[in-house]
């Protein structure tokens, strides 16, 4: 459910809900209140969560006590000034509040506008599990105009949730032979390629163990909450600020429900169904489902478009073609280096963001055309870049590791095999592909808990929902599901239109609402329906 998807243990340049796609101020104190810190949050019912609830409590106020210690960023992080970094420290386990603690990155930019303008710092998460929010302050330093007027009352923080990258990073295989290709076609010809690929999600679910093995039983969505209001206890508001998409918007469902008095404002774009029986494996199945619609939505325009890109008028013909490029590619890897899975990986942008729509198109036209390098420049690995294919193992870890650990997972191959190979018949694109990436949940060999009941406790301001119709990575249903959960939430849906991640394409309808929402509190009478941004244009 991540922005940034793997397949069959290789690189998928751009998914839930890792998120690798996305998606200057002076730094001003004062004008938020430092916070008490002392508020108990919601009492779950179980002895171990309220161990936990005590142990959050514990974390926060010595975070509170103790602020951040902002320096210029480190020069490998890739962050230049005013932007600035830092550290907050958490517990590992929040029921051993004084056990093993382990430093989670943040970085910020001071709110554009004046001292009196401030409310706060408005803290991000793009998705996952497994993406990192650092990049969010370069949105203000970008100049980009669709944050301008939220910049002038927030300070933008971003973080690395526990195990992504500057946060005590987890790992589970060795980057260089995650990244390298080419992976075997996710969809299986017989049993023997299923044995196979059972094979490799075992040996992926011990790497995790042996490599990362004491960070595991806590890599779940409920301590990262936790983590969360550390954070803002850390930066001196008494209250959270939160925007949260794809696996964002879990992750702040979860935080609502365990910390409702400790919320001010709430935006959730692109929304992970937060149904206990909706965690985590039936989001996957439900997922592929979403992404064959919104593939051949894609399909669609690129007929329509066939004069520019040549790769047919209707969609059977574009279904055709893409068709003869899988079996080309599993025939013999394009460049010796472009896979079927590879090609998953490249494409399934696509129907993940409408950014993608004419790059992908474009690259494709121009292999029909004869231009297979073309195609193998886009796809193929790095093998050079280290760095890069260490972050893109780690954010698939972590992925792994919080969806494998937020919830039990079949242990039974017959109920995966009869699930997906049903589902694979109507909904081919991403179905195997996606199971293959998921499989390892089957034999994790750490614990794995119940999924929190998300809803609305004492204290929560009215949320805002913003989701689009057609989403592949969060099927709408999802920002159904939490809007009946939120009491006083507000829904905006985007009709007709289907990129994941809302809240950062140009819509004045979306635009306006959310900046309304973050400036004022104040969200409409009633829920919204707004018409599609524009479609892309080749």
């Amino acid at each position: 459910m991540r922005q940034t998807r793997q397949t069959s243990r290789g690189s998928r340049k751009v998914a839930i809900g890792s998120a690798s796609a996305v998606a200057a101020a002076a730094l001003i104190a004062g004008a938020v209140a430092a916070p008490a810190a002392t508020a108990e949050p919601r009492k779950t019912g179980s002895h171990s969560q309220d161990r936990e609830a005590g142990g959050a409590a514990v974390a926060a106020a010595r975070a509170a006590k103790k602020g951040v210690d902002w320096k210029d960023c480190p020069a490998d992080w890739g962050f230049a000034k005013p932007i600035q970094c830092g550290y907050v420290t958490v517990p590992l386990d929040y029921a051993k509040p004084y056990g093993k603690q382990i430093k989670l990155a943040v970085d910020r930019i001071g709110n554009t506008g004046t001292k009196g303008e401030r409310q706060g710092s408005l803290v991000y998460n793009p998705g996952g599990p497994g993406g990192s929010g650092m990049r969010f302050p370069t949105r203000v330093t970008t100049n980009n105009p669709i944050y301008a007027k939220m910049a002038k009352a927030y300070d933008f923080v971003g973080f690395d949730p526990r195990g992504v990258g500057h946060s005590a990073p987890i790992s589970c295989i060795d980057p260089q032979e995650f990244v390298k290709a080419p992976k075997a076609d996710p969809v299986p010809d017989d049993e023997a390629d299923k044995r196979a690929q059972r094979k490799l999600a075992k040996e992926y679910a011990d790497g995790c163990y042996e490599r990362s093995g004491e960070m595991l039983p806590h890599m779940t969505t409920p301590n990262t909450a936790r983590d969360l209001d550390v954070i803002r206890a850390a930066l001196g508001d008494k209250k959270l600020n939160y925007l949260g998409v794809s696996y964002g918007t879990y992750l702040g469902a979860v935080y609502g429900t365990l910390f409702p008095g400790h919320v001010r404002r709430m935006i959730v774009d692109s929304v992970v169904n937060p149904a206990k029986s909706n965690i985590w494996y039936q989001a996957n199945l439900n997922q592929d489902i979403a992404f064959e619609g919104r593939w051949k939505d894609w399909q669609d325009w690129v007929a329509k478009n066939d004069a520019t890109f040549h790769l047919g008028s209707t969609r059977a013909e574009v279904q055709q073609q893409w068709l003869t490029l899988r079996a080309a590619a599993k025939k013999a890897p394009l460049g010796g280096v472009v896979g079927p899975a590879e090609l998953i990986g490249f494409f399934q942008s696509a129907p993940y963001y409408d950014s993608s729509w004419v790059p992908v198109a474009q690259t494709w036209s121009k292999y029909v055309a004869g231009d297979t390098q073309a195609l193998v420049d886009a796809i193929a690995p790095d093998m050079s870049d280290t760095a890069g294919n260490a972050a893109s193992e780690n954010s698939n870890a972590v992925y792994t590791a919080v969806e494998c650990a937020d919830a039990k997972w079949p242990t039974s191959w017959q109920k995966w095999d009869r699930d997906n190979s049903r589902l694979h018949k109507d909904y081919p694109f991403m179905t195997w592909a996606n199971a293959w990436m998921n499989l390892p949940c089957a034999t994790w060999k750490t614990k794995q808990q119940t999924p929190i009941d998300v809803k609305t406790g004492k204290g929560l301001p009215p949320v805002l929902i913003v989701q689009s119709e057609r989403d592949a990575a969060t099927p709408y249903e999802g920002a159904v599901e939490l809007h009946k959960r939120l009491k006083g939430s507000r829904l905006i849906t985007e009709k007709d239109a289907g990129s994941h991640g809302v809240t950062g394409l140009t819509n004045p309808c979306i635009n306006d609402r959310v900046d309304t929402y973050l400036l004022t509190g104040k969200t409409d009478s009633k829920d919204v329906t707004c018409a599609p941004h524009a479609t892309p244009k080749p």
